[in-house]
């Protein structure tokens, strides 16, 4: 691609569940470097948004581009060597090490036949070391708390070494330690150059903290661009039907709910 080209262009989307419409005229371009962060309350599409970036999930109208090839002609293969998806919910049907699940990670870059090899295993303990997991490898992921298997499930994301990471509230079920330590080290991967990443977030604060562009749902919206423009009292205020403060601490935003 060339320089300057976006990693993942939406145009016009109208994003609907069932009969009601959730998004319409959505339209966003996130090149390598940029971490979104999608905004709004219950109900308002985020989730809908991510599976449709994704390709899981078809738009009502509009279109979806995915490293300048039209997403719907991509064949799955592909795709998953561009992007990873992180669901707002994981269900464990068997009983597996979590290092057999981050290993699952691995399978978009090997054929039908192939086997995980010492590389793939290289690779998914470090992606369990960066979300401070490496301790939880051998266990059964079916007796991890809430917590710990997030962390499992982002640890797969990671493993999978796409250049597109779009995660679906990233810090659900995690304590404080671990909300900051992840988007932290999503944050770097993206400042590395080589990487981009759309997340949906509940947290105005990490939001502000992490982010650098957002994507507002509800209210006014949909209303994209840097993330200091675009997170301002009078357009969150209209999206969460709340009034909110925004003070400056130190170099960053800080919200408060009145």
């Amino acid at each position: 691609m060339t320089a300057g080209t976006p990693w993942l262009e939406a145009s016009g989307l109208t994003l609907r569940a069932g009969a009601r419409e959730l998004a319409s005229n959505l339209s966003l371009r996130v090149h390598a470097g940029e971490l979104w962060c999608v905004l709004g309350p219950n109900g308002s599409g985020k989730t809908t948004l991510l599976h449709t970036l994704a390709g899981v999930h078809p738009a009502a109208a509009g279109r979806v581009r995915m490293m300048n090839a039209d997403l719907p002609r991509c064949p799955p293969e592909q795709i998953a060597r561009w992007r990873g998806l992180l669901t707002q919910t994981v269900h464990d049907s068997f009983s597996a090490s979590a290092l057999e699940v981050v290993l699952l990670g691995r399978h978009p870059h090997h054929d039908r036949w192939s086997f995980d090899d010492d590389e793939d295993r290289r690779i998914a303990h470090d992606a369990l070391v960066a979300v401070d997991a490496a301790a939880l490898s051998a266990r059964d992921v079916t007796t991890l708390s809430g917590g710990e298997r997030q962390r499992v499930a982002i640890a797969a994301l990671l493993a999978q070494q796409v250049p597109l990471m779009l995660l679906d509230e990233p810090t659900a079920h995690l304590d404080l330690k671990h909300q900051v330590s992840v988007l932290a080290h999503l944050r770097a991967l993206v400042d590395a150059g080589a990487r981009a990443a759309v997340i949906a977030l509940h947290d105005l604060n990490l939001a502000a903290r992490f982010a650098t562009h957002a994507l507002v749902l509800g209210g006014a919206g949909p209303i994209a661009g840097r993330v200091d423009e675009v997170m301002s009292e009078s357009t969150l205020a209209a999206a969460f039907e709340h009034p909110l403060r925004r003070l400056r601490t130190g170099t960053r935003w800080t919200y408060i709910v009145d």
